[in-house]
């Protein structure tokens, strides 16, 4: 007997990806299908694991990749084979998405299914450009209309009654009729100084609004060349936009930028920079592989137990520091023994140096400069005659590190116990390179040569002048003006100092 799978109607907002829910992002790793629309946006796109199949079938005025029928077979095709299916759509599915339609045909088929509502852009886009869409002061009904006209042309909105209930309105795909929809309104009698409201792309980096009056708000939009998505919003609660609004204010409002660190380390940083406002497309090019039969890692640890002379274990990153204590907890080695005598600790940076505080290990070195040249440099000059250095860290490792220890006639182990691995993406890359195009992506973030190195494999035949390269330190910014890309450095080769560029360079 044939196995069947389910389907999960989900909404997946408006597009900023704060807005995605809970259930739709647990989703996203369980589905093994995604059949997604054109409204998902570029940040809520790249939150996708890797390794799912993805099936686009996105509809624009007047661009239709796939029929409503074709879309029901393909959900149906997919469930019968077994598989889990993920269907996405912008907003909410219920809220003129064609989600009932949808789950009419699989309900007749026998196939389970369940719904998770989404953010809708009917009160999100407004929210975002400070239009409360009800205020006790000044409406007592909300009315959600869908703008789009009859196959035949014809209008089916019905705008006497509208008028009448003296709501507020917000219109859903209405931007192409937007004047006819102002004239039927103050046609049934609206006034003609109504506050009126038109925001496209409501929630995401490129937000922009028109506030105006329900007689000139279709003049104003097309003279500022307002395109869909777009929601149109008429009622008093239009004027409250100047004293309430608040997303464009934030520093890093209207900014989207591209992060490439390993998936590990995205959330920090990338939460920072969505707290300051901006969008953040998450799309780590390196993943970390731990060595997993490394006897030289354990031979390396038994040589320096019988040491007797000044020893120093050396971390380049806190992914080396967390990596290092795994495998020494797998060993059959004794901490004790492996600090026993003088032992020294040197960290690239703070981040590492906070890394080695978390498993009770104080740093004995950070050099004021963060990067594998200066802690070759400053350590070269610490340590005492004949002492040993193990460093452990990438296999690819900066080279810079070594020359300073070997001319000090150290002794030194470069100890590799993980691998950056590169990342490939397809559909993804695809979308990426669209927006570069369109110069929607305000600057792509290295925090290494590697995850530059990554990004380059991954985007192929890009063209890189036009990517703004904001990088940790010398060594990542020397790999990305390779390929021609416009170079933005910061002060000290941290998160913190990123950040201050990022804010200086890019702040509203």
């Amino acid at each position: 007997m044939e196995r069947t799978g389910k389907v999960w109607l989900a909404g997946a907002g408006p597009g900023d990806t704060g807005l995605l829910t809970v259930k739709t992002k647990r989703l996203l790793g369980k589905a093994d299908v995604i059949v997604y629309d054109a409204l998902i946006s570029l940040e809520i796109f790249a939150q996708i694991p890797p390794g799912k199949e993805l099936i686009y079938v996105g509809k624009r005025a007047g661009r239709h990749t796939c029929s409503q029928s074709e879309i029901n077979e393909t959900l149906l095709r997919k469930a019968k084979e077994g598989k889990r299916v993920l269907r996405l759509k912008g907003g909410d599915p219920f809220i003129f998405g064609r989600g009932g339609e949808e789950l009419e045909i699989l309900a007749k088929e026998g196939i389970p299914f369940e719904v998770v509502p989404g953010v809708t852009s009917a009160s999100a886009a407004a929210a975002y450009a400070g239009i409360p869409v009800t205020h006790r002061d000044y409406v007592s009904s909300l009315h959600v209309i869908t703008g789009h006209a009859r196959r035949d042309g014809e209008s089916r909105i019905q705008y006497e009654p509208l008028v009448k209930a003296g709501g507020t309105l917000v219109f859903l795909m209405g931007i192409s009729a937007l004047e006819n929809i102002c004239e039927g309104l103050i046609d049934a009698g609206m006034d003609r100084q109504m506050p009126a409201a038109v925001i496209e792309q409501g929630t995401t980096s490129r937000q922009r609004k028109v506030i105006a009056s329900v007689e000139t708000i279709a003049a104003q939009a097309r003279e500022e060349r307002i395109q869909a998505p777009a929601v149109i919003v008429v009622g008093q609660v239009c004027g409250l936009e100047n004293a309430l609004s608040w997303s464009e204010k934030r520093l890093l409002a209207g900014r989207q930028f591209l992060l490439t660190r390993p998936a590990e380390h995205q959330p920090v940083l990338a939460g920072r920079l969505r707290d300051m406002g901006a969008q953040v497309i998450e799309m780590p090019t390196i993943q970390i592989a731990p060595i997993q039969e490394n006897s030289e890692f354990e031979r390396a640890l038994r040589k320096q137990i019988e040491d007797e002379k000044e020893k120093w274990m050396v971390f380049t990153s806190s992914i080396g520091v967390r990596i290092f204590f795994e495998k020494l907890s797998k060993s059959n080695l004794d901490i004790r023994d492996i600090l026993r005598g003088r032992v020294k600790i040197a960290a690239i940076g703070r981040a590492t140096e906070r890394k080695l505080l978390e498993y009770g290990w104080r740093t004995d070195l950070v050099p004021e400069e963060y990067c594998a040249g200066a802690l070759g440099r400053e350590l070269a000059k610490k340590a005492a005659g004949r002492s040993s250095v193990r460093i452990f860290r990438a296999r690819n490792g900066s080279k810079e590190l070594l020359p300073p220890l070997f001319e000090q006639r150290l002794h030194v182990e470069d100890i590799p116990i993980y691998d950056t691995e590169h990342r490939i993406y397809d559909e993804e890359c695809n979308k990426i390179k669209e927006a570069f195009e369109k110069r929607y992506i305000d600057a792509v973030i290295f925090t290494s040569a590697s995850t530059v190195r990554g990004f380059v494999e991954a985007m192929g035949d890009l063209d890189y002048t036009r990517c703004r390269a904001v990088c940790i330190g010398r060594q990542t910014a020397k790999e990305a003006a390779k390929y021609g890309m416009e170079l933005q450095i910061a002060k000290q080769a941290s998160i913190d100092s990123m950040i201050e560029l990022l804010a200086s360079y890019y702040g509203n």
